[in-house]
């Protein structure tokens, strides 16, 4: 949806409207854009994309669990050569800014899948995923300490000419000191939540449900808690936030905008409604007009003790 009140800028990037896909759940987005209308959408955050293809974890790969899901999918991707030569020629002409998720079992990957893109049309930035639970090597790893998470921030800094967002996880005593290490090191937006560690029992075959034993929740369940780590990184960074974790309505939307995100990512949620982007737009845009608000960023940060510094029109027009 395009209306000049859902405008928002993130690290320079103009979008027409604050909703993103959350990577992963909406795969390359080739499922989901014919059954949808793609101006719906503020941006394609494309799945994990590694150096080499991955194939991604044993099945069973993903469960229901109340109030949400598991996954232990294991970030499964064809590679990020196949991306650019076989998947980024059939989303391109959705005309959306492509964002494209990061991964890698090394800092070094990380830098190497950032060094391929860099010379890539179509694509407006990257998502560095150092937060996936689901993979055993790379992913949370370097998401849980403030040293790597920043090595790994800083290095891609230094060859992507593209803003660079850090999804952080969950995972961690103090999700402050991981935003502010990787914000230190360059960052130039944070995206937050990535799914929190679970596991479902098979009481009758007596084992973990899912192949890896643990994987992601994600879905209603974990809203609470991904609020309130947006609200406390909202107060200790002040670079743009992109805020996810159970949104399924344009009210959930709007608590983690309320708390002090830019903008949001959806999920979960396009499971069970793939037009679920225009209802939140609809909605938020019969919200302010009820409220007599002219701009979205009117709300951004508008529950915090104190808003955000350098928090002004200009920066979202």
């Amino acid at each position: 949806m395009d209306s000049p009140k859902l405008k928002v800028n993130i690290a320079g990037l103009e979008l027409a409207n604050p909703i993103m896909t959350a990577s992963g759940t909406f795969g390359y987005g080739l499922e989901y854009l014919p059954l949808m209308d793609p101006k719906d959408l503020g941006a394609l955050v494309v799945t994990g994309t590694t150096l080499e293809p991955w194939p991604g974890n044993a099945p069973p790969r993903i469960c229901e669990t109340p109030a949400g899901m598991l996954n232990a999918i294991g970030l499964e991707n064809c590679g990020v050569e196949a991306f650019i030569q076989e998947v980024l020629p059939q989303i391109a002409p959705y005309d959306l800014p492509i964002i494209v998720n990061v991964a890698g079992k090394s800092v070094n990957e990380y830098v190497e899948v950032v060094r391929y893109l860099e010379g890539t049309p179509g694509i407006v930035g990257y998502e560095l995923n150092i937060s996936c639970p689901n993979v055993k090597q790379g992913g949370m790893a370097f998401g849980t300490d403030c040293h790597t998470a920043a090595t790994v921030t800083r290095l891609v800094k230094q060859v992507a000419t593209r803003p660079v967002i850090v999804k952080l996880s969950p995972n961690v005593t103090d999700i402050t000191a991981i935003a502010r290490a990787v914000e230190d090191a360059g960052a130039d937006a944070i995206s937050l939540v990535n799914t929190f560690l679970g596991m479902a029992i098979d009481i009758h075959k007596r084992c973990p449900v899912l192949g890896n034993r643990i994987g992601g929740l994600s879905g209603p369940a974990i809203r609470p808690i991904a609020v309130r780590m947006v609200w406390q990184v909202a107060q200790a960074v002040k670079i743009p936030i992109i805020g996810m974790g159970g949104i399924d309505s344009w009210q959930s939307a709007l608590e983690f905008i309320l708390a002090g995100a830019d903008a949001i990512a959806v999920g979960t949620a396009f499971f069970v409604k793939p037009s679920i982007a225009k209802e939140i737009n609809q909605g938020l845009l019969d919200y302010m007009e009820k409220n007599e608000i002219n701009h979205l960023c009117k709300l951004v940060g508008a529950a915090l003790p104190n808003r955000r510094d350098g928090r002004t029109d200009e920066n979202h027009q």
